[in-house]
């Protein structure tokens, strides 16, 4: 990433500052990024990567990469694979610092066998709902599990056998033994085991059937590692007294700082993972990088840059307050970066024909074309004219509707851009009365200049007939159409998904050279929008995605209403 300038100062900066200062942690900052290889990483993820990233390469620290693979039903390679490279592609690098809790397993066992030597933890054979019955409220104290006062040595037998085999899944678990009447159910001996059979762990195979809790790995994982700042999100701030619970009774000389900041809620879109997983699963998206999925994937196939995602998580800071932020700043994000560095490119998404009579027939010309109107380092590209060209179906109408329209009406005039000026003297129509070609002639003396007197309102876009380059063009909108659909109401949140969020475009005609781009490759189609080239092909044919519109159509949609 050759982008080093620190980002904005919030709270969780303040405080590494002030730890600096007073030689806390010997100096040092070390934060870590902690994925669940359980789905794709989404854009609230791309918070939290910027983040801690961000902090240790501004303070001079260092950011581990670890799995938090405590969960083999969900977990596999795919996204192990998955999440490194979007890491990879945002910028940031780990070097020699990849890590999985899966490495600890054997010391994590070790610290448990620690907690039953000293009466803080116990074999409880409860199950799942008699384990919720006991629990209590938010009201109402706990009680205590009839296994709670077990013999030392009953609780060390019983955690070897669970990790023999022995037992069948959820037959028991191991429990800290905390306090059932606190207030914080968190702390209400929590499980920090449980047995999982006839499963392969993407890193461990089947050497386990005992798998260790979340809460419990992650902050002995932060210790191992020598975490000074564990940052994570608001959700896990009644976690953090258990958090240090565990390292506080164990034998384990680091104890990281966890430090809680919000999660990124977005418009028109979903942030949970069970939801995005059900998004693909039910089929209502292709895939995890679908491009109307907020996964990095799915932004990063849509035509998003890093820099843009970056730019955003800078823009919407870092904060102790849950808040929801508008799309629109993620899009002018991109419109941003791509108005500055995507060159320009024509491309006829609703074509229709028009033939110059006045051009000589079989004559090309090669006119030369700025690919940046306020970029001159961008250079020019050779762009081919001749007699037969396609425009814009829009572009054109019979009787102008009204004085603000300037585009081609019939017996009128206008500039197709870079090129000649156009009239058109006759319009052709097929039998059902649909226009299918039009018939214009040119004025030699118009090209790439505008005489003095000679006045022509409107400019169109246009593509060479017998030189296109026919491509699938997909326009891609908002997956929702609420800026909230998790609490729309209407039953559930799949009910409002946008029927508009794709539309596929299959007989658009792009300018010739379009036909070199790169998959992944900007472009500002002009008068359309910001459009990359897909890697995959459809049906032989290019296909460009609409990265984002050119202007935030939606802002006058959400004033409307």
């Amino acid at each position: 990433m050759n982008d080093t300038t620190p980002a904005p100062s919030n709270f969780i900066r303040h405080i590494i500052e002030a730890d600096l200062a007073a030689g806390k942690h010997d100096g040092q900052v070390v934060t870590r990024f902690p994925p669940e290889p359980n789905g794709y990483l989404h854009i609230g993820h791309a918070k939290s990567i910027c983040l801690n990233f961000g902090v240790a390469r501004d303070y001079q620290g260092r950011c581990n990469l670890r799995f938090d693979d405590t969960n083999p039903h969900k977990e596999n390679v795919e996204f192990v694979e998955s999440i490194q490279a979007d890491v990879r592609w945002l910028g940031f690098d780990w070097e020699d610092r990849l890590y999985y809790a899966s490495n600890y397993f054997e010391k994590l066992y070790g610290y448990a066998v620690e907690l039953i030597e000293a009466g803080k933890a116990f074999v409880c054979e409860q199950n799942a709902e008699e384990m919720r019955e006991y629990r209590g409220t938010l009201t109402e104290p706990g009680r205590a599990s009839p296994w709670r006062e077990r013999s030392v040595e009953e609780n060390l037998d019983l955690f070897r056998r669970m990790r023999a085999g022995e037992f069948p899944d959820g037959a028991k678990v191991l429990r800290a033994k905390i306090d059932m009447a606190s207030p914080n159910i968190n702390l209400r001996d929590p499980t920090l085991y449980r047995i999982r059979h006839g499963v392969i762990h993407h890193q461990t195979g089947t050497e386990w059937c005992l798998y260790p809790m979340y809460d419990y790995t992650h902050p002995i994982s932060d210790a191992l590692e020598g975490v000074t700042h564990s940052l994570c999100t608001l959700e896990f701030e009644d976690h953090r007294p258990l958090y240090d619970w565990v390292l506080d009774n164990i034998s384990i000389d680091c104890h990281p700082q966890q430090i809680e900041f919000s999660r990124l809620n977005l418009e028109y879109t979903v942030m949970s993972k069970r939801k995005l997983t059900l998004l693909v699963e039910e089929g209502h998206v292709e895939g995890w990088d679908d491009p109307r999925m907020p996964t990095v994937a799915g932004l990063r196939r849509r035509g998003f840059t890093p820099a843009s995602i970056r730019d955003f998580c800078d823009r919407i800071g870092v904060t102790k307050s849950a808040n929801t932020v508008e799309m629109g700043v993620l899009e002018n994000c991109i419109r941003e970066d791509l108005n500055e560095h995507a060159p320009r490119r024509m491309a006829v998404l609703h074509p229709l024909k028009v033939v110059i009579t006045s051009y000589p027939e079989g004559q090309v010309e090669q006119l030369e074309v700025a690919n940046h109107p306020q970029d001159e380092a961008m250079g020019t590209r050779p762009l081919p004219f001749g007699r037969e060209v396609w425009i814009e179906r829009d572009d054109f109408m019979e009787v102008a509707p009204n004085k603000h329209f300037k585009r081609l009406v019939s017996g009128g005039e206008v500039r197709l851009r870079n090129s000649y000026v156009i009239r058109c003297d006759e319009v052709i129509k097929d039998g059902n009365g649909e226009i299918i070609e039009l018939r214009c002639s040119h004025d030699p003396a118009t090209l790439g200049a505008n005489p003095e007197g000679r006045k022509v309102k409107g400019v169109i876009h246009w593509v060479s007939a017998a030189h296109a380059l026919p491509a699938e063009v997909r326009l891609y909108d908002r997956l929702f159409t609420v800026p909230n659909p998790d609490h729309a109401g209407g039953g559930e949140f799949t009910a409002h998904l946008n029927p508009e969020s794709l539309l596929t475009l299959t007989h658009c005609y792009l300018e010739p050279g379009l036909a070199d781009a790169r998959p992944g490759e900007h472009f500002q189609f002009e008068r359309q929008g910001y459009f990359c080239l897909d890697p995959n092909p459809s049906h032989g044919l290019p296909v460009f995605n609409r990265t984002v519109t050119l202007r935030d159509s939606w802002a006058k949609l959400e004033k409307q209403d």
